[in-house]
């Protein structure tokens, strides 16, 4: 899921989530996968936090992460 550098999450970034429960060590956990529309690659994480933590670095890169919107982008 990396783009070219200057590019990545530029203002806006749209992707498809997928979760799935698998036992481990007796207990229910989330998996988790991004993939940007149109694209092979996809993002597998081992827990919903491994994702958190991977999409705050990523929109703290392009200064994302101060602004906050209550509606989605149209278009």
């Amino acid at each position: 899921m990396d783009a070219e550098p200057g590019t990545r999450w530029a203002d806006y970034f749209s992707c498809l989530l997928r979760m799935w429960r698998v036992s481990a060590t007796g207990l229910p956990v989330w998996r988790v996968s991004l993939q940007r529309p149109g694209e092979a690659e996809q993002r597998v994480f081992a827990d919903l936090d491994e994702m958190l933590a991977f999409l705050r670095a990523e929109t703290a890169e392009s200064g994302g992460a101060e602004e906050t919107e209550t509606e989605a982008p149209m278009g």
